[in-house]
Formats: structure tokens, C-alpha cells, sequence
């Protein structure tokens, strides 16, 4: 099992203790550090600069907002950092969803796996660096062709020679089509919330895609770097009382009533009743009775807690359930240690 620190994304500043978690990182052996973008910091620029001060850990996106940047600018960034941090880049991608994409970009959410192809096509053009780039699909047209066109766009090769063509791509994915289309055409996949009790229903959605013509990886090949909350505690009821406000807020909050891909993520575990009652309680303003609400079932369905040992325990079964990567957040170097310690051995 790899492991994977999660800085996330800013809140209302950046975090005071990131370049030590980072630099501990590289030290204790873990494979990568990834960023996060919502709408406020970005997921790229915190890479370049933690990039700097590092020699071996990957650096990825997780995730980068395909409306965030054009596909084109997308692969512009990607090509520069890989450069700059000798060739360790991972791109994670994703859609986001409606209130993030209309509300913020000011874009439609319409189609949003044709959208994805489209993009992850255009960016491995731009890697691949074979000949000018020229998508003709219906959501990133190059060139532009539309009714206000000037019609002197041209097909443009990158100028900068990429360091490597094959930058892995993996997709930040939460419904049964999402997840097959990233095994069809993505290097991994990133789930946030992730299950080895639903190992067998996401087999099957990858199988899916990894059965499709043309598919770029087979299972064996394939990355599934799984976010999770891993804590080393012997007070383990405690914490599992302390993520529940952190699950209400997604189930709950974090999407419209009528479009909530993470409280569909926790309907398809079997929880439907549960997160219907949750949401109910988050959108009435009852934060604390949604918390409450939240079946430590669920918790510790999605969770790596309690002492050593019985991390260990997990970590294994995680990695027997199909889980390459965990994607880990931690608030301290201490507790960095301990969960490197437990997983890492």
C-alpha cells in the first residue's frame, strides 16, 4: 500500500504547517503530495512551489476543475511543473458539480463525460506533442469554429517539448458511468469516499470500462488512490464521533437537494434512508442533529481509525478490496508519523 498526503484546498488562508507536512512527507517514504482546488486557492501553484523544496514525492492534482482552465491551459501547466519538478507530475481531474461549475465559472454542467473525454483527449495531444492539436467534438472546439470565429484560428503544436507524454491522468469519479470511464481512459482513479465493503460494485463498474475497445490500462495497471481518514487513536468511538460533522456537511450540504453526488455515493452503500434524513436536518439549518444522524456504520465503513494494530488490519483489507493509494489528511508531523508508522510499517 502507498500512501498519499492530502493538503486540500485553502480555507480562509493558507495553513500554517503545510511546508513542514510536506517536507516530513518526502522524509517518512510517502509517494505523493496532492493539492485540491474548491473556489478559492488553486490546485496547481501550491505543487510548484512545494515542488521546489522537494526531490522525490509525485505531485498531483486532486482534483483539478475541468472548468477551472481550458484543456489546452490545463496541459500548459501540467507541462511546465513536470518540467520544473523533474518529471513527477499527476494530474487528478474532475467535473465539479452544478453550484461550483454555473455559479462560479460561469459555464454549463451539461455533459459532463462527454466533457470529460473531450478534455482528456486534448491533453494527452498536447503531451503527445505529434502534430497540431485539433479537436472537433462539441464542448472544446480547436479551433474555435463558432458563428463569431474569426475563422484564422490555427492548429498549434506546443511549443515547449513535454518532459514525458504520458503524464498520468486519473479522474476524480463518483457514479458507476464516471468510474467506467476512467478505467477506459484514465491512468487511476480518485475516490473520495470509498468503501472495501462496496469493493465488489466498483470492480464491477471498472470492469466496464476496462472491457471497452481501446481502453488504456488493464486492472493491474490501474491506480485507485482512495481518500480516507486514517487516525491512530486509542479513543477510537471518539474520533469516529468527531468525522461526522465532516460527512454531514457532504452528504448534506455540499451539492443541491435535488443533485448531491456524494450523498448518492453513500446511497449506493446502502445508506439511502439515512442520507435522506441527514440532508433533510443540514438544509433545515440542524447541523448538529444531521451529525448525530450519521450510522457509525457508515463512518467506520469509510475510515482507517483506532491503535496501531487495528490500522494495520485495514490497511491490508483496503489493499485486498483493490486500493493502491491511500490519500491521507493530517493536522500535525506527529500525526503524520504515527499514520506512516501504521501503514507504512
Amino acid at each position: 500500500m502507498k500512501l498519499g498526503l492530502q493538503l486540500g484546498y485553502w480555507g480562509a488562508g493558507p495553513p500554517d504547517n503545510a511546508q513542514d507536512l510536506v517536507e516530513e512527507a518526502e522524509r517518512l517514504g510517502l509517494d505523493a503530495v496532492f493539492a485540491a482546488e474548491a473556489w478559492g486557492s488553486d490546485a496547481l501553484t501550491p505543487l510548484a512551489w512545494f515542488g521546489s523544496r522537494t526531490q522525490r514525492v509525485r505531485l498531483g492534482t486532486a482534483l483539478a476543475q475541468l472548468s477551472a482552465r481550458t484543456p489546452t491551459a490545463c496541459a500548459m501547466h501540467v507541462l511546465t511543473l513536470d518540467h520544473l519538478s523533474g518529471g513527477r507530475v499527476v494530474l487528478g481531474l474532475g467535473v465539479s458539480g452544478p453550484q461550483v461549475v454555473e455559479g462560479w465559472y460561469g459555464a454549463s454542467f451539461a455533459k459532463p463525460l462527454a466533457r470529460t473525454r473531450e478534455y482528456v483527449s486534448v491533453v494527452r495531444q498536447v503531451l503527445g506533442r505529434e502534430a497540431p492539436v485539433v479537436n472537433e467534438g462539441k464542448h472544446y472546439r480547436l479551433p474555435y469554429d463558432g458563428a463569431d470565429a474569426t475563422g484564422l484560428g490555427k492548429p498549434l503544436k506546443p511549443i515547449t517539448h513535454p518532459l514525458r507524454t504520458d503524464v498520468p491522468i486519473w479522474l476524480g469519479a463518483e457514479g458507476p458511468k464516471n468510474v467506467a470511464l476512467a478505467a477506459e481512459i484514465a491512468d487511476g482513479w480518485l475516490p473520495i469516499f470509498y468503501s472495501p465493503r462496496a469493493a465488489p460494485m466498483y470492480e464491477q463498474w471498472l470492469a466496464e470500462g476496462f472491457a471497452r475497445p481501446g481502453a488504456r490500462r488493464t486492472r493491474e495497471q490501474f491506480e485507485v488512490c482512495a481518500t480516507a481518514q486514517v487516525v491512530v487513536t486509542e479513543d477510537r468511538e471518539r474520533t469516529l464521533e468527531q468525522i461526522k460533522p465532516y460527512l454531514a456537511l457532504y452528504i448534506g450540504g455540499m451539492g443541491a437537494k435535488q443533485r448531491n453526488f456524494h450523498k448518492d455515493v453513500f446511497a449506493r452503500m446502502g445508506y439511502e434512508a439515512e442520507t435522506e434524513q441527514i440532508q433533510q436536518a443540514y438544509l433545515s439549518g440542524e447541523k448538529d442533529k444531521a451529525a448525530a444522524l450519521v450510522p457509525d456504520r457508515l463512518v467506520d465503513d469509510i475510515t482507517l481509525v483506532g491503535p496501531p494494530g487495528r490500522v494495520r488490519e485495514d490497511v491490508r483489507r483496503w489493499e485486498e478490496a483493490g486500493v493502491s493509494m491511500l490519500l491521507v489528511t493530517c493536522r500535525s508531523v506527529d500525526e503524520l508519523r504515527a499514520v506512516a508508522d501504521a501503514v507504512l510499517g
